[in-house]
């Protein structure tokens, strides 16, 4: 998935960097509290971790629900079984497509009822795939839409015409399992999770601006949720007022962390956060400081591709990644 604030690119450094503060990870237990779609906690659930995940978003955790809990070598005919079935008009034709009268333009009409068939076929046949498979299906599923979604990179807007790799048919591909011990997935607010989670390596990826996951990626959540909700204006929002973050102010967001680390049972607390956060260098640094032993580590990456928009100010290429490490 093109996704905001994905460590896909910089694995390399957050695995590196981390092995050579803790040592060897495997067997140990890995948190990765604000997982989006799950690539730092599949990394470590493979390099033998037991690995707990959790985002407040739940497209998230259905990612997470199969890369962390799934076990390896999952199987199942479920997926031509849904390949092989003929569009139906139903919440995401009738609420995200042109051609239903809805004005959004997010998915063409072709793919906007082939989602609707896969999505209520899979919640149909739950009962007889059981969780583990029906996740593993409903994961596919929102991650393969959103490879014909007709927007620039996020559901904050839709394109006026249907560009050429949303034009395609949708296809459900499924997801990899991870191999590994299986972990633990949730769905929380993450300051109240954290008091009833502990091990020896925290990671935390934060949201480092003011724009929040839920009103970014809406049409997702609703594609995992199916939920029928009730969608205010142009763009279709569903509310979010529960999953809002307040790490996405900066009112709120030093002192959120400042609750986090104190509630920390940890031994090795690495923090993921970029030089345009919200949160200055210093800030972090002396937060971190009231609780263990800090340093940082830094490495250059690629902005991510909806900053490249024309609508932005954005002037540099490239954004520093810094991996605040704080040890107890």
């Amino acid at each position: 998935m093109n996704y905001i604030g994905s460590k896909h690119s910089l694995l390399g450094f957050l695995t590196e960097t981390m092995t050579a503060v803790a040592g060897d990870p495997s067997g140990c237990d890995f948190a990765d509290l604000f997982a989006g779609t799950g690539a730092v906690g599949s990394a470590f659930r493979a390099k033998g971790c037991r690995v707990v995940s959790n985002d407040i978003q739940y497209y998230s955790y259905v990612l997470n629900r199969h890369l962390i809990e799934n076990p390896e070598g999952l199987e199942a005919d479920i997926f031509e079984r849904l390949n092989a079935l003929e569009g139906v008009d139903g919440f995401i034709y009738e609420n995200y497509c042109r051609g239903s009268g809805s004005g959004r333009n997010y998915f063409s009409d072709e793919n906007g009822r082939l989602c609707d068939a896969v999505r209520q076929e899979a919640e149909r046949l739950r009962p007889q795939l059981g969780e583990d498979v029906y996740f593993w299906v409903l994961a596919s599923i929102v991650s393969s839409i959103d490879k014909y979604a007709n927007t620039a990179s996020v559901y904050g807007a839709f394109l006026k015409t249907i560009k050429k790799s949303a034009a395609k048919r949708f296809v459900l591909e499924p997801l990899p399992t991870v191999s590994g011990e299986r972990g633990k997935a949730y769905n929380e607010d993450i300051l109240g999770l954290i008091e009833r989670v502990k091990g020896d390596i925290l990671y935390l990826d934060p949201p480092y601006n003011s724009r929040q996951y839920c009103t970014n990626y809406h049409v997702l959540e609703t594609v995992a949720r199916y939920d029928s909700p009730t969608l205010r204006g142009l763009t279709g929002l569903r509310d979010y007022s529960a999953q809002k973050s307040e790490f996405c102010s900066p009112r709120t967001a030093a002192s959120a962390l400042d609750r986090l680390l104190s509630r920390a049972d940890y031994k090795y607390v690495f923090l993921s956060y970029n030089n345009e956060g919200l949160l200055p260098l210093g800030v972090i640094e002396e937060i971190m400081k009231r609780y263990g032993r800090y340093e940082v580590f830094t490495t250059e990456y690629r902005r991510f591709k909806a900053d490249t928009d024309e609508n932005r100010t954005h002037k540099a290429a490239k954004t520093v990644e810094y991996l605040h490490c704080m040890v107890k």
